[in-house]
């Protein structure tokens, strides 16, 4: 009987597993891809965006809308300068 307990555990471990790094890794990927748009726009549009911690934090957390938003403000001269 144990060993049908610690199967079951066993199974429900693996499959929270499994949502938390699928979760994860689409996390990771929108987080590239915001500081790629943020490195594309300092590179083709000249924006000089500093590389801050505070920008890096809102693009780490929002991915692209993040970026999106760092480039807004800096532009419009609210923050990021």
């Amino acid at each position: 009987m144990i060993e049908l307990i610690i199967l079951i555990l066993a199974v429900l471990a693996v499959i929270a597993l499994y949502l938390i790094l699928k979760t994860a890794k689409l996390l990771i990927v929108n987080t590239i891809l915001g500081l790629i748009i943020l490195a594309v726009g300092n590179t083709f549009f000249n924006l000089n965006i500093p590389y801050e911690r505070m920008a890096l934090l809102v693009i780490a957390l929002g991915g692209i809308p993040g970026a999106l938003l760092v480039i807004v403000l800096h532009v419009v001269g609210i923050a990021f300068l």
